[in-house]
């Protein structure tokens, strides 16, 4: 049996700002932009991973959430509380110039964590948390 991952989701808010982030920044492809009733569904990745995609989704789109929980989510999204993922890159200084040059929010730069990774971080245009290991 053999079980890979397809997709993750993250919740966006901007879908401009976050295709800029994401396609023009990190340099994912787009594999998939899709609206519906005013709202967008886009799906990125890397491009040496056909398989493997990001769904940028919008937040509490879901219609059996209540109007309360919507706001909670959003609340939650604001303040930056949110989900996050972790990519990996071989050239994680390079990156890090290149997304910090772009106005990314830096959370953290590249450090040596005491489990054994070199990694940094920052927010997406949502606030979602970008972690990036460095490839050894």
């Amino acid at each position: 049996m053999n079980i890979t991952i397809q997709y993750a989701f993250l919740p966006q808010t901007d879908p401009d700002a976050a295709l800029a982030f994401y396609r023009d920044t990190l340099g994912f492809e787009v594999r998939n932009d899709v609206g519906y009733d005013g709202m967008r569904w886009i799906t990125v990745g890397p491009p040496n991973q056909p398989g493997t995609s990001i769904v940028l989704h919008p937040p509490a789109a879901d219609p059996s959430i209540t109007d309360d929980e919507r706001r909670t989510i959003l609340e939650m999204i604001a303040k930056g509380n949110n989900i996050g993922i972790t990519l990996a890159t071989d050239d994680l200084d390079g990156l890090f110039e290149r997304l910090e040059a772009s106005g990314a929010d830096v959370v953290q730069e590249p450090i040596e964590q005491p489990y054994g990774v070199r990694d940094c971080a920052f927010r997406d245009p949502t606030g979602n948390l970008i972690r990036i290991n460095e490839l050894r």
